[in-house]
């Protein structure tokens, strides 16, 4: 059973409810029929299960149906042929993409939003002003010997830290151990680890000495529960917002999210009747959801590549340091 994320509608259902299907390269979504199956990352999710919801209204004889495995999780399932589409918070990893090419499985990448991971205490704790990076280490690496507050800073609280995070086969937990720890995967393991963000909002907001990290939605959806921790990364510290994410001052901590279409899947009037609708207004969904849109010159790069059935990823050898737009205007 998934889990909703919780989100506020406007008075109308999301911004783009009942918005005419005008450009989706003509096709009759009345007229649709099947199932579409999705799995994957839970910060993802709640972008998808908005513009599933959407589709849905104009396209009532298709059933979109969207579990939350996490982006490891969902791409085994994915890469054996058993969904459609995978909500990833990363981009899929070597492995990954061995075992599709090993099964035939084709894909076509797609990035549909920007995210802050989000640093989180409980809103009653007091004195934890900001972390740097190299303290967000200290916490989480391996080896770490950081057990109480006082660990981190010896002018906080004596106290036990409780740790809330990601599973393992969360994308989420790959890019956090990666940029903060300096390896994927590279994290002590004595933490309360869920592939459901709700559940690490319920655990921070309901214990006084919890940190935890999930994507900027979960809390953005639940503000009034948490205390945001702004991030240090080498300019002084940063707080997690709008403008922050867009332009990357979010650092290390801001990333691109994706979803990836079975080239199979693709070819079925549904599935593609759905990847349509979603590339042309998830720039207004992501932001009801609290993420970040792309810039438009993204959107219209992801559209061309789905349009012309562009399979691979454009990540791995000279991608490092490349924008989103010089990334997806290669072929």
């Amino acid at each position: 059973m998934k889990t909703r994320m919780k989100t506020k509608k406007t008075a109308g259902g999301w911004a783009i409810a009942g918005l005419a299907l005008a450009g989706i390269a003509g096709a009759d979504m009345a007229a649709l029929r099947g199932t579409i199956r999705v799995d994957g990352s839970s910060t993802v999710f709640p972008i998808t299960e908005a513009v599933a919801e959407e589709f849905g209204a104009v396209a009532r004889g298709v059933r979109v149906t969207v579990g939350i495995s996490g982006t490891g999780g969902g791409f085994k399932r994915f890469c054996v042929g058993e969904t459609d589409i995978n909500d990833a918070s990363r981009p899929i990893q070597s492995k990954e993409a061995s075992t599709a090419q090993e099964r035939g499985i084709t894909f076509i990448e797609l990035p549909v939003a920007f995210d802050g991971l989000s640093v989180v205490v409980n809103p009653s704790n007091s004195f934890v002003d900001h972390l740097t990076v190299a303290e967000l280490r200290a916490i989480w690496e391996p080896s770490s010997t950081v057990r109480t507050w006082r660990d981190v800073r010896p002018a906080w609280p004596d106290r036990e830290i409780k740790l809330y995070g990601p599973g393992t086969d969360s994308g989420t937990f790959d890019y956090f151990t990666e940029v903060i720890c300096g390896r994927a995967q590279a994290s002590r393991a004595d933490y309360t680890a869920s592939e459901d963000d709700n559940t690490l909002v319920q655990g921070v907001a309901g214990d006084a000495d919890a940190l935890g990290y999930f994507g900027y939605a979960y809390y953005v959806a639940n503000r009034e529960q948490l205390k945001v921790v702004p991030i240090d990364g080498g300019n002084g510290p940063v707080t997690p917002s709008e403008e922050t994410i867009r332009t990357g001052t979010y650092a290390p901590l801001s990333r691109p999210i994706f979803i990836y279409v079975s080239g199979e899947a693709s070819r079925r009037p549904e599935v593609a009747g759905f990847v349509e609708f979603y590339l042309e207004h998830v720039g207004e969904l992501a932001t009801e959801v609290g993420y970040i849109a792309l810039p438009e010159t993204v959107y219209a790069l992801a559209r061309a590549r789905f349009a012309d059935r562009v399979t691979g990823t454009v990540y791995g050898r000279g991608s490092a340091g490349r924008s989103l737009e010089e990334l997806f205007a290669r072929r």
